[in-house]
């Protein structure tokens, strides 16, 4: 690389920093916060519910409402009470009870430190881009296994699997044994890729997201299956025929694994 197209980079990189640095600016102002044992328990609940209730409004207003139903997989089912409040009342017990402590624990051992300076916008994209590869990878591999012992099934996983029409709020309804999993993928690849504590923050965002539209019941045209090309994501349709066959679409996002071993199926083919 010759030193004009090297100049060229520094300025691109350079440029990328300068757009996130008064964004990092403001959340570094709220430090005492962000550095606090309570700050992952409080962003991970507020960032899932936020999520989750556009589409619990979505369900209320469903029966009433025929546009909705054309985007809704199951048409002529709606969660009610008796189904949301458990799915609730879960996730905030676990958080609680189970992950607050040992928060508590990982603040204790190693406080979280808040750099000056911004993450460049490319490293901030490539790397959860390799987060969400990772993360997808490693729960490939843990969901095949678990689909496949039957023990693992009954012990950790079959939980989740108790509301065969899956709704946002059901996302995190599983046992504690899955949530810490889940939970140690996501942390373990933050720390892997020496992750800036911003770019932690996006993926964590990303990834809720991506696993409350999952199973929302809905399939918009603007789903992000739909504005990723190739096929490369499986989408609302490929993870609920999971939760009707059980024995197919084990990725939780992308397609590719399953593409390699045959456990691959089309919500076109149900």
């Amino acid at each position: 690389m010759n030193s004009h197209n090297r100049s060229e980079l520094h300025v691109l990189c350079s440029s990328g920093q300068l757009l996130l640095q008064p964004l990092w600016d403001r959340l570094r102002a709220w430090g005492a916060l962000i550095q606090s044992p309570f700050f992952p328990v409080f962003f991970s609940i507020t960032t899932y519910v936020g999520f989750c209730l556009p589409f619990v409004v979505l369900d209320v207003l469903c029966p009433w409402v025929p546009t909705l139903r054309r985007y809704k997989i199951h048409p002529d089912f709606s969660p009610s009470a008796r189904q949301l409040l458990p799915c609730l009342g879960q996730t905030l017990y676990q958080h609680v009870v189970f992950v607050f402590p040992m928060t508590l624990l990982h603040w204790a051992v190693s406080p979280a430190l808040l750099p000056a300076e911004a993450p460049e916008l490319f490293q901030l994209v490539s790397h959860v881009v390799l987060c969400l590869l990772l993360f997808d990878t490693e729960f490939f591999v843990w969901h095949l296994l678990h689909h496949k012992v039957p023990w693992l099934y009954r012990t950790f996983h079959k939980m989740h699997h108790q509301n065969s029409s899956p709704f946002a709020l059901a996302t995190q309804y599983m046992s504690v044994g899955e949530l810490f999993s889940l939970g140690f993928f996501d942390m373990m690849n933050v720390l892997l890729l020496q992750c800036h504590p911003l770019t932690a923050l996006a993926f964590h965002v990303v990834n809720i997201w991506l696993s409350v539209e999952d199973h929302s019941g809905y399939d918009f045209p603007w789903s992000t299956h739909r504005l990723v090309p190739f096929g490369w994501f499986g989408g609302v349709a490929h993870h609920d025929l999971h939760h009707s066959q059980f024995n197919c679409n084990f990725a939780p996002y992308f397609t590719h694994w399953d593409k390699i071993l045959g456990t691959l199926r089309s919500a076109h083919t149900k």
